[in-house]
């Protein structure tokens, strides 16, 4: 969301199609594409937190914890409060995202899908559930705040809506990250076999034919929005929206997000005095 302003309805449509098309395209590829998400280190990082969400709530007696899973994507946060024994309910407005979750997590017996169209969770009733929970999906919704405020509606009282989200607000002005990514970076070694293998020359030609990059600088072949130092996820917004909506603040723990193309031996020295990623707990009264 652009400071201080509303997204245009007509661009917010625009943003949202283009995430729909752009994660059915990709929803068979995604998780091997993203080594940031999906490597041992961040998955552990995600089921402590997880269970740390569910130990700070309670379902009804004798029945699972109730988790409304936002921007499902390919299952990364439904696996987890699954594995700790939550039911879950996976939304996401890829039809293509839902049908892979569905076919993952179908025979659990404690999972279900819900198309969402990007705007609103108008399809989930009020208090319907005991957590509200998205995983790295703000930056693809247009607006965001309107987003959270959803979250808290259909989380009951004494429920949880959690946040976890790259890039907190100090990381976009901390010069300590730019300096701990030239060191942490690992680049692949250099052989002669490059110059002879296709896919090294179609990955450089591939952006330049990317031609809606020709009308917009800023397109992003997975539809991310805000992303930029002037437009990024602003946490004191979230959290003061979540508060008008009834939901106070409870947990928050900055985490130095680690990468598969990492030297773990930098992340390690660097991971106690740098934070680029955040997890935010709030209660509902």
């Amino acid at each position: 969301m652009t400071r201080g302003l509303l997204p245009d309805p007509r661009a917010a449509a625009r943003d949202i199609a283009r995430n729909v098309a752009a994660y059915d395209r990709v929803a068979s590829t995604y998780d091997g594409d993203h080594q940031e998400i999906f490597n041992p280190v961040e998955q552990e990082r995600l089921a402590r937190a997880v269970r740390e969400v569910l130990a700070a709530v309670r379902g009804a007696d004798g029945v699972a914890v109730r988790v409304l899973d936002v921007g499902a994507g390919t299952g990364n946060l439904t696996a987890h409060f699954l594995a700790a024994g939550a039911t879950v309910v996976s939304a996401d407005v890829s039809p293509g995202c839902l049908q892979l979750v569905r076919e993952r997590f179908g025979d659990t017996g404690r999972h279900g899908v819900q198309l969402l169209d990007g705007r609103s969770l108008r399809a989930l009733a009020d208090a319907s559930f005991d957590v509200a929970a998205c995983y790295s999906v703000l930056h693809h919704v247009p607006d965001y705040l309107a987003l959270v405020a959803e979250m808290a509606r259909v989380v009951r009282p004494g429920g949880l809506v959690y946040l976890d989200h790259e890039r907190h607000d100090a990381s976009w002005e901390d010069p300590a990250r730019e300096a701990f990514m030239g060191e942490a970076w690992v680049f692949p070694p250099r052989r002669w076999t490059r110059f002879i293998t296709p896919r090294n020359y179609w990955n450089r030609i591939a952006p330049l034919l990317q031609w809606q990059r020709w009308f917009n600088a800023r397109w992003m072949p997975e539809g991310d929005l805000h992303i930029w130092p002037e437009d990024h996820i602003e946490w004191d917004r979230v959290a003061a929206r979540l508060r008008e909506h009834g939901v106070a603040q409870e947990i928050v723990h900055d985490y130095l997000l680690f990468d598969a193309h990492f030297d773990r031996a930098v992340w390690e020295r660097w991971k106690d005095r740098l934070t680029d990623y955040r997890m935010w707990v709030g209660r509902k009264r």
